[in-house]
Formats: C-alpha cells, sequence, structure tokens
C-alpha cells in the first residue's frame, strides 16, 4: 500500500511562447538535461509546421493534441487469482502526458531524418486524424470496448 501520494511539479511554460502544455513537450523531448536542445527542436518543428500548413503553428499543435487525447483506457485489475483488463476513463491531466508521449515516441520512431522535421510530420498527421499516434489512440480505445464487460471490477 502506497504511504501518500506523488504531489504534482509545475512544470514551466516554454521560454517563447509562454504555453504550459508546450513546456510539458520540452520536457519530453529532452534527453540528459539538455533543455535548450530541446526548445530547438521544438522551435523549428513550430516553424515547419506554419511553412506546411499556412496557419498559427500553436492552434495546429493543440488540435493535434486534441486528436491524440485518449478519453479511455485499460489497466489490469487482479481479482480471485485472474487477471481483468478494466477499462476506466483517463483524467485530463494524464490524457495531455499520453498524448505527448505517443507524438514523440513515434516521431521518434521516423527514421531517415532530424526529430523536428518527424516532429512537425507526426503532429500534421495528428493534425489530419491520421498517422501513428491517433492509431495507438484508436487501439486503445477498442480495448477498452472489448473489456466493457469488466467495466464493474473498476474502484
Amino acid at each position: 500500500m502506497r504511504r501518500r501520494k506523488a504531489e504534482k511539479r509545475e512544470v514551466r511554460p516554454d521560454t517563447k511562447f509562454g504555453h504550459p502544455i508546450l513546456g510539458r513537450l520540452v520536457v519530453t523531448v529532452m534527453r540528459c538535461g539538455k533543455r535548450s536542445v530541446a526548445e530547438r527542436v521544438i522551435y523549428t518543428t513550430l516553424d515547419e509546421l506554419n511553412r506546411k500548413t499556412n496557419e498559427d503553428p500553436l492552434k495546429v499543435f493543440e488540435q493535434a493534441l486534441e486528436n491524440v487525447k485518449p478519453r479511455l483506457e485499460v489497466k489490469s485489475r487482479r481479482v480471485g487469482g485472474a487477471t481483468y483488463q478494466v477499462p476506466l476513463e483517463v483524467p485530463a491531466e494524464r490524457q495531455v502526458s499520453l498524448a505527448l508521449r505517443w507524438i514523440v515516441q513515434y516521431a521518434n520512431a521516423r527514421k531517415g531524418m532530424g526529430l523536428s522535421r518527424a516532429l512537425a510530420m507526426e503532429l500534421l498527421d495528428a493534425y489530419n486524424n491520421t498517422g501513428n499516434s491517433v492509431k495507438k489512440r484508436d487501439d486503445t480505445y477498442k480495448m477498452a470496448q472489448a473489456n466493457k464487460a469488466f467495466a464493474h471490477y473498476r474502484w
């Protein structure tokens, strides 16, 4: 049993736009504590999004994030020797975390280009409701729908 809940740390907004979710994207992209490198990658990504869509890159980013956020997920619950996949609603904070994680993960998986370009392409795909991160959200939702029978095990 856990003794106490971990306290939420405040993530500082990004330096250029002052956007809190972009600050979280910086932290997700960052490796080995190199914040300036991560910020450069993200601002290059936003410039590329601006070039490709001729729209405000922050609006494109927010819409892409909204398209990737999962509403339902499954969690394993052990009941009497059997493990069930129980569908649960995802809290808003976790929705953002999962969406950012999936977008960065699938951008990293794109080979043959830099991270900023891959991130721009993944965000563009998410904006258009296509791409791997949206497919991941759909798979998560299908898994939750398939296990709807075990919803009464949630607590």
